[in-house]
Parts: structure tokens; sequence; C-alpha cells
């Protein structure tokens, strides 16, 4: 793009204007016509552009312009050679001293554009370069969008804003805000059903003491105009250049299916209505994803195979927080009868979730209570020297920071601590899941038999990335989701039982053991297998699992 100010000032000699009074103004490209994508805007019948090559959604800084005098502002396309090309002309007069914001808008084709609203120059009388306070941003408001009808806009927790603007309007001057971080809202003339939704952060983007101008670009409806840009909210600074995009507030969320009732095995998730997770599967988690936030969003839980959100079983209305991290647990009972005890079906939220662990050297573990008929326990991680205590069924018990450089085994034990009900391996270090966060989940049921004859009881974890949970009673942590073909080996070291566990492990797979110098010393079948006759070293044992090999470290230490 030219240097504005220097192009402007040959204007103003070539047309005799050299002392003449100015304005200053502010030319921003918001026309979504891809036959205006880029243009040449020429002052009065000059040769050279005033702006060259102007791209859509673009903005020219604040430059001097002639004032109390007409002149005349030519657009061409953005391959013209001269004025004379020009596809539209506005003559304008400035008023000496004053502050104009000229936004180009609307549509050049004949065709292709629902409704084909007329290109124009539109010009706003009292803009300003600044904020009228230092600690404030003020912000200018225009409703460029051709297919958009009449809007209100709110900020949450101040109000509507803006009311009743449509299309080619300003908002009736400038709003003054604390230069603080929003969430805007589009809605309705009416204001009772919200459009979409826009993060603006006044803080975030250091716009302390700026004037901003937002403008609604784009269209609602692409489909019936030429598939041009979508709709959105999009900012020009008073120094110009690209117009920054307002994207909506988002939070970070997994959802994990914990549900052991049958009749939730598997279900469609609806967020606002709209299909969301389809035949979501017990025992599976989603992969963290972005998720509407700063207003409330409504989940809606109906059986596999719905048509649609109506058929719904469950619902629950959460506002999230912009920038927050969340795990969401589907869990209890939605059947009538057949379980006992009937703990209600919900939808249970942890709001400081980790996608990822504190400390790269660490995994970072969240135990949730998932098993409708377990009692209040204890879960105490040996070798680490930590318990989570007291904790009850839906209760989840905040981060566990565990080295990963170690195996631990988890002991679930009575709530008084006198008792290990259940015993399980994490072998943290051999599944390299150093600087992950998992959760690990109490699922199923202590008494299937008083329970539909449901899933048994487990710890199962969740991963980051979603995927079906891993089973820790005999699996541990080790699954095809970490390494096509790993199995965990423990105890291990081990002196006389080793257990191989695995993803659908064969129950007759076959194991054979290497010492030190590739020597095969046993060969063996089976998933508990005999090493008592093993001396005290490193081996390697390889297993042949449905066709498929991998090996492991096994450590002999009697």
């Amino acid at each position: 793009m030219k240097n504005f100010t220097a192009l402007l000032i040959l204007s103003l000699f070539s047309f005799g204007f050299s002392n003449a009074q100015t304005a200053r103004v502010q030319v921003i490209h918001n026309s979504a016509d891809a036959a205006a994508a880029t243009v040449d805007v020429y002052l009065n019948d000059g040769s050279t552009p005033l702006l060259d090559n102007f791209a859509f959604r673009t903005a020219s800084p604040y430059i001097d312009a002639p004032a109390g005098t007409p002149i005349t502002l030519k657009v061409a396309p953005g391959t013209s050679s001269s004025s004379a090309e020009y596809i539209f002309t506005k003559t304008v007069t400035l008023t000496a001293g004053a502050t104009y914001i000229i936004v180009a808008n609307g549509i050049v084709s004949e065709t292709g554009y629902t409704p084909s609203t007329a290109f124009d120059l539109i010009v706003y009388e009292t803009a300003r370069e600044e904020a009228s306070v230092a600690t404030n941003t003020d912000v200018l408001v225009f409703h460029g969008a051709t297919d958009a009808p009449m809007v209100d806009v709110q900020a949450v927790g101040a109000g509507t804003v803006v009311e009743n603007i449509s299309y080619g309007n300003f908002d009736d001057g400038y709003l003054v805000l604390d230069t603080a971080n929003y969430i805007l809202n589009v809605a309705t003339a009416d204001g009772a059903t919200i459009v979409a939704s826009y993060s603006a952060p006044l803080e975030t983007l250091g716009l302390d003491g700026q004037a901003i101008t937002v403008l609604a670009s784009g269209f609602l409806n692409p489909a019936v105009n030429n598939n041009g840009p979508a709709f959105g909210l999009w900012v020009a600074l008073a120094s110009g250049g690209s117009l920054v995009e307002l994207e909506a507030p988002t939070a970070r969320v997994q959802v994990i299916h914990n549900s052991a009732d049958a009749a939730a095995a598997s279900v469609d998730v609806y967020l606002n209505d709209a299909p969301l997770l389809d035949n979501f599967a017990f025992r599976t988690a989603t992969p963290f994803v972005n998720a509407p936030a700063g207003n409330p969003i409504t989940l809606k839980i109906a059986p596999a195979g719905s048509t649609s959100s109506e058929e719904e079983i469950f619902t629950k209305t959460v506002t999230l927080t912009e920038g927050a991290t969340y795990i969401i647990v589907a869990n209890g009972i939605v059947s009538e009868d057949g379980y006992e005890p009937i703990e209600p079906f919900d939808l249970f939220v942890y709001p400081t979730a980790r996608e990822e662990a504190a400390v790269e050297t660490n995994t970072d573990v969240l135990v949730f209570h998932g098993a409708t008929d377990a009692p209040t326990v204890d879960v105490q991680v040996v070798g680490a020297g930590t318990t989570v205590q007291d904790i009850e069924y839906s209760d989840f018990s905040g981060y566990l920071a565990l080295a990963t450089a170690d195996d631990y085994t988890l002991n679930v034990r009575s709530a008084d601590g006198a008792t290990v009900v259940a015993s399980y391996s994490a072998p943290l270090e051999t599944l390299e899941l150093d600087g992950q966060a998992i959760t690990v989940l109490a699922s199923g049921f202590l008494n299937p038999t008083d329970n539909s004859e449901g899933p048994e009881f487990g710890l199962w974890v969740a991963l980051a990335a979603g995927g079906e949970l891993l089973p820790l009673p005999t699996a541990t942590l080790n699954t095809n989701a970490f390494t096509a073909a790993k199995l965990v080996l423990y105890p291990n070291p081990a002196s006389d039982i080793i257990n191989i566990a695995g993803n659908n492990i064969d129950a007759d797979v076959n194991h054979t053991v290497f010492d030190a110098a590739g020597r095969e010393v046993l060969n063996v079948r089976g998933n508990a297998v005999d090493v008592s006759s093993l001396s005290n070293g490193i081996y390697m044992m390889q297993t042949v699992n449905y066709g498929q090999t991998s090996e492991n470290k096994l450590v002999i230490k009697k």
C-alpha cells in the first residue's frame, strides 16, 4: 500500500489546494463482493491511486484530506490504470478540522448476491483517532453485512449496548468502555435470541487509549452470496492495516462416557439442539475440543440413533468460562429399575482440567469416582507417598503430579485406610506417559448381580487424546493408542510370576525371553508366566499377539 499522506499532499498541490484546510479520514474496505476484493481508490481525477490494491477487510490509517470544497472519490478495479475505469464514484465535502471514517460497503456485481445491496461509501462524521480517556477503549459499531437483519449487540454482564442497528448504519456514537475483556452477543432486534457470540479481548490486545471500529462483515448465508466470506465481527484500528477478527469465545472440553447403565450404553449428545456426538459409547472419551463459552449452553442426551434432541433422556445447561479447560463425565443411572442404588444420571463438570502435565517429566493424574455402588474410598499411590482421601461417588480428586520416571501401584482402600480393596498397576515410565495428563475413573459395579449384570468395577483411564478408555485391572494403561503392539509386564522387576496384559490380548499368547547376549532362555504361553528359573538380570521378552510382535524389557530381581 502506498504512503497515503505523501499521495494526498501531491493531490492537494495538483488541484491548487496547497493552502487549503484539511480533515482527517480513515477508509475501511468492507465490501464482501468478490468483484471488489481488491480496488484502487482515486481522489478526484488523479492518475495515481490514493489507495492502490486496497483489499477487503483492510483499513487505511487516518490521513489528511482536502476540506471545505467538494472532492470526488472514485473506486476502480485493483488492476486499473486510471480513474477513468471507475466502477463507483461519490462526491463529498469534508469539514475542516473534522475527523471521518469512510466505509466501502455493498455489492458491485449485478448477479450472484441476495440481497444485491448497492455498493456505497458510507461516511461517519465524528470519528475519533484515540479514546477520550487514556484508560478506556472507545468503540464505534458499523453494520456492514448485506444479508443480516436489524440486530442488537449485547455485552455479557452489561446488557444491550447497541440497539436496533440495521445495514449501512453506524451506532449512535462511540461506546466508551473500560479496557477489559468482553463477550459480545449479536442478538435479534427484540433481544430474545443470540445469533452469535464473539470475544472482544480489549485488555489482552492492549487497546487502552485507542478508538476502534467494530464492523459486521461478510454474509450470514454465503450459499446465496457467491459463496463469499462468512459473517463475523472485525475490528479496524486507527493505525490501519488488516482488520482484526473477533473470534467466538471458547473453552476447552473433554467429555467422558462412564455411565454403566445398559440403557445408556451408547448415546447421542446434542449441543443447543444441534448434533454434537453420535453413538457415543460407554467407556470412551472425546479429545479436548473447543466449546462455546460465556453464554449458557444446553447439552442434551438422547438414545443412540435419535433423530433430534427432542428425544432427550437428560438435559443440562452450563455456562463455560472463556479460556478455561473442562472435563465433563457422563455418569449415573438412566433406568427406573434394575440397579441398586439408582444414582441419577448427570453430567459432572471439572472446571480446571489439564490437557498436558504441568511439568514435562511428570504425569498428572485426575481421579474420578464414578462407580455408583462403590462406597467412599481412599486411593493410595504406592511409591509416591500420595493418597486421595475419602473420595465418594461423583467426586473428582484434583490432580496428582507423579514423576513419570517411576511405575506405580494404585491401592484402593476402605475409607478408614485399613483395608486394601483392590490394587492396580500404573506403569507410567514403561508406557512413556511423561508430559501427559490423564483421568483415572472408577467405573462399573462392585456387585453386577444387583445392577442388571452390568460391567464389573475397575479403574479405567481417559487420555487427553480421547478414544476408548484403557482398563487398569489387567491392562493397566497400555493400549494400541500408545504404541501399536505395546504390552505391560507386571510386576516388573519380578522374581517368580510375571503377568502380561494388553489390549485384546490372546489368552494363549506366545512369549520368547532372550538374555542380554540375545540367547533364547525361555519360551512359554499364557498371560501369567513363571520366570523363577531365570537368574537376576535384564531380559527382553518378545510377544506375538494376534500376529503382531512386541518387545518389552523384563527385569528379574530376587
